[in-house]
């Protein structure tokens, strides 16, 4: 995980003064961190994907925050909870977070590790309409007993056009909320269900 102490130090005081529609997050849960400008406003922004509380059988949640622009304090705009999946205990199967250079958010979970179906998934998080959406979904599979047992698909949600095993996918264009996303969504647009 890599987070630097500047954000890391703003993210514990935000905890400390959290709205009280959203849960303090023990910095403990914290799976992986990213920053930039996601509503291009000129001031860093904080995406981060969460641990579900010990116990639980949720996949990992996303925290996005937007600096307000005029105090630099950071508040939260979105959070998609059980959204990710991801094993932090086995090496890998850890998901990630990274900002791309467009100011969308790349959100990547994978099995490289367990069992001969490997896969790797990546949504990309863009700032829409004052919230975020998923606007890109890739997937790609590997059998690593079969290696003619392979799929590869890569899809734009918000224009419905994409590719999947070099075939040309069509679907209608839709805008969805992170919140509201389902990785069967783009299962489906893809041809794999």
């Amino acid at each position: 995980m890599k987070i630097s102490l500047a954000v890391m130090t703003a993210f514990i005081g935000f905890c400390a003064s959290a709205t009280q529609a959203a849960e303090a997050i023990d910095p403990d849960r914290i799976v992986f961190a990213a920053t930039g400008d996601w509503d291009k406003d000129g001031s860093m922004d904080l995406a981060m994907l969460v641990a579900a509380a010990e116990g639980s059988d949720e996949d990992h949640a996303v925290y996005i925050y937007l600096n307000d622009g005029d105090t630099d304090r950071l508040e939260l705009k979105t959070v998609a909870t059980n959204k990710i999946w991801g094993d932090l205990t086995m090496a890998g199967r850890a998901p990630s977070i990274t900002a791309l250079p467009n100011g969308s958010i790349l959100i990547t979970s994978h099995n490289d590790a367990v069992g001969r179906d490997r896969w790797e998934q990546k949504l990309t998080v863009a700032y829409r309409n004052f919230d975020f959406v998923v606007a890109g979904y890739t997937y790609t599979s590997y059998d690593t007993l079969d290696p003619d047992n392979t799929s590869e698909c890569d899809f734009n949600v918000l224009t419905g056009k994409g590719k999947s095993n070099g075939r040309p996918v069509a679907t209608k264009g839709e805008i969805v909320l992170l919140k509201d996303w389902s990785d069967d969504r783009g299962q489906t647009a893809c041809g794999n269900q």
